[in-house]
């Protein structure tokens, strides 16, 4: 089978979590990994799994993930497994950071979710929840076992 991780990354967090959910399908998939900002459109038909992720920026995806999905024709994705990540400051750094940035959270969320519900919206079957990864700071780093984390979530992926 084969599998597209398409991500973006800002200091490299998120790139580093896309390709240990890659090691983590390699045993079951023919895995490519793809950058939003160097991808179109068109190069994402052919995959029976597309995996997506994007840092959490203002509640949101970046504008390139989202821009490249909306990009995508109805139902271009029809037939298509997919599932979308993230990286997330934690819990605990949103609690002490600010006192409404809780509630603007709960209000609007994270990165993977909105990625899932472009995903779903373009065709796709949604296997897997979307996850988040968590980073210590807005520029990382990548919190202790985060990408055993990232490699055991790719592995159920594979296993869907």
């Amino acid at each position: 089978m084969k599998c597209l991780i398409l991500y973006d990354s800002q200091f490299g967090n998120t790139e580093k979590i896309a390709q240990a959910i890659g090691r983590g399908l390699e045993g079951s998939h023919a895995v490519t990994m793809l950058r939003v900002t160097a991808a179109s459109a068109n190069q994402l038909s052919g995959y029976d799994l597309l995996v997506t992720g994007s840092p959490t920026q203002g509640f949101r995806p970046t504008k390139a993930s989202s821009a490249l999905l909306k990009a995508l024709p109805k139902n271009a994705l029809k037939g298509v497994k997919v599932s979308a990540f993230d990286t997330r400051i934690t819990e605990q750094k949103i609690k002490e950071s600010a006192r409404f940035l809780p509630a603007l959270v709960k209000m609007f969320g994270y990165a993977a979710e909105p990625l899932a519900e472009q995903l779903i919206a373009k065709g796709g079957q949604l296997i897997m929840p979307a996850e988040g990864f968590f980073v210590g700071d807005t520029e990382g780093p990548l919190l202790e076992g985060e990408l055993e984390r990232a490699e055991a979530w790719g592995k159920q992926l594979g296993a869907k």
